[in-house]
């Protein structure tokens, strides 16, 4: 495994903390903004994964930054935060 650059590194009096990497910050980062869409809409995960076509576990592990959310499934959360009823509406039809 290579050796991720810490952007942030630990901080040495606290055991709890932890150094985070560029693609943890990134990671991170991503999960809010998908996070925060869906609690805007008031949907749980399983309501918004359900409604949007996104598989839960997929939507849970970029939530909790397990994995990075591709640049697609940002900008698809991005529009579906600014127009919902449509973005629902056509993934229906």
């Amino acid at each position: 495994m290579k050796k991720e650059h810490i952007i942030l590194p630990a901080d040495p009096n606290d055991p709890e903390d932890f150094a985070v990497s560029r693609e943890a910050l990134e990671r991170g980062l991503r999960g809010r903004l998908i996070r925060k869409a869906r609690k805007k809409l008031g949907l749980s995960q399983q309501e918004f994964a359900s409604r949007f076509k996104i598989s839960v576990g997929t939507l849970r592990d970029w939530e909790q930054s397990r994995s990075k959310a591709p640049d697609f499934a940002i900008a698809y959360v991005k529009v579906i935060a600014r127009a919902p009823d449509m973005v629902a509406e056509t993934v229906a039809a």
